[in-house]
């Protein structure tokens, strides 16, 4: 471990340079998880930077480090998309040349706004982990200088400012909450809150579809996974950092991991609560929450980034919709005369349901007169709802069966 890296002193020195590029993101007082967990839970919102992602503390502190001769041969990086955004923009700030290597199925808007920022792009694999080794040939190639996304102690120093300004605005948080790709966020974060007080707890959070780090703490070194699964793009990282490890190991207290399916719903939570957009990996730590067993302790939850692309988010919604029982679908058989699709409507509409789509098929049975089938895609308030739909349904005979919902 280069412990003169990571010190006091040095992440003073980032606090006050990132202070250049970074909005003042104040924590926000969570009525709605706070109620629902019994404790305190304030939300750090780096999602409201300005490249919607916490990483250009890291990204912009790393160049402040390098030699006028480094910066002039050009940069370049791997990055499922928010570093990509960070080294864009410090770049600019510097008037250097920037190199991005994204993986193929980076968000479109993570792709844009990075050329926006007049950095060059470079699509190549399916992951991160693919992205960075093109990094690494294109830099022995051209000579250009890589500042890595989290397997560097100066980057992961500028991501640690965060636990300053938590710690500096709530004194007495008890518990930080903060997502885990590849480790650089974590590690910022966990060695300055054990510099500044060690009983902080810091708790990482990854995707269970992608638990790299989970997986090298319980080996007791750094694990390769072999494949990763996860809508959170931004974490889905097979490898974590070897250089950063040590300093994960002494200073972060545990590792939650979070199904995508909690993720979806925290999606709509955020939304409907506090009416911002935060992408899946940065909502990991809202979604780790109810796994947490504690009362009246004050949280602090890292909201990582918001770079969400409009397909993406539609497609959460509507998933998000469907977990909550706010749309569903029933099967009802009926005969095929005159009449029975007005009836059944007709039930419908007085529990207060709203039908969305119908479909008819009139084929279900030899006997069409006996029987077709009505599927019937309905809008409800939530589960009570949804019941008391399908009950009406029942009481008047047709016998409902809930289906899989294609919207």
């Amino acid at each position: 471990m280069s412990e003169e890296k990571m010190t006091l002193s040095k992440f003073e020195e980032a606090y006050e340079d990132v202070k250049k590029v970074t909005l003042d993101t104040k924590l926000i007082y969570s009525d709605y998880w706070s109620n629902a967990t019994g404790n305190k839970v304030y939300l750090k919102p780096e999602n409201m930077q300005r490249t919607g992602a916490y990483k250009v503390r890291g990204a912009y502190y790393k160049i402040t480090t390098l030699s006028d001769e480094e910066r002039k041969k050009g940069l370049i990086t791997a990055s499922a998309g928010n570093h990509a955004q960070g080294v864009a923009y410090a770049a600019k700030q510097y008037g250097v040349k920037a190199t991005i290597c994204m993986p193929t199925s980076t968000p479109l808007i993570k792709v844009n706004r990075t050329k926006a920022l007049g950095a060059e792009v470079v699509l190549h694999g399916n992951v991160y982990d693919e992205a960075y080794e093109k990094a690494l040939e294109l830099a022995k190639e051209h000579g250009y200088t890589l500042v890595h996304p989290f397997d560097d102690l100066d980057v992961a120093t500028g991501q640690g400012t965060i636990a300053m300004e938590i710690i500096k605005e709530l004194p007495t948080v008890d518990i930080i909450l903060v997502p885990i790709g590849g480790g650089g966020l974590a590690t910022g974060v966990s060695t300055l809150a054990k510099l500044l007080n060690p009983k902080i707890k810091v708790i990482g959070v990854e995707p269970a579809g992608a638990n790299c780090m989970q997986e090298s703490f319980k080996a007791g070194h750094v694990v390769t996974l072999s494949s990763v699964n996860t809508i959170a793009d931004g974490t889905a990282v097979k490898t974590p950092g070897e250089h950063i490890f040590p300093y994960l190991q002494k200073n972060l207290d545990d590792i939650i991991t979070v199904p995508d399916e909690d993720l979806v719903v925290s999606f709509l939570d955020m939304v409907e609560n506090h009416k911002m957009v935060v992408e899946n990996s940065g909502l990991l730590s809202v979604a780790a929450l109810k796994q947490l067993d504690c009362k009246d302790k004050k949280i602090a939850c890292v909201l990582s980034g918001g770079n969400m692309d409009i397909i993406t988010m539609s497609s959460v919604v509507q998933q998000g919709l469907i977990m909550r029982d706010r749309i569903f679908t029933v099967s009802v058989l009926l005969p095929d005369k005159p009449g029975e699709l007005s009836r059944v409507s007709g039930i419908i509409a007085d529990v207060k349901g709203n039908v969305i789509k119908l479909e008819h098929n009139q084929f279900v049975s030899i006997n069409r007169s006996a029987a077709v089938e009505l599927r019937i895609t309905l809008e409800a308030f939530g589960t009570e709802h949804k019941e008391q739909i399908m009950n009406a349904l029942n009481e008047n005979g047709y016998k409902p069966r809930i289906v899989r919902t294609n919207i």
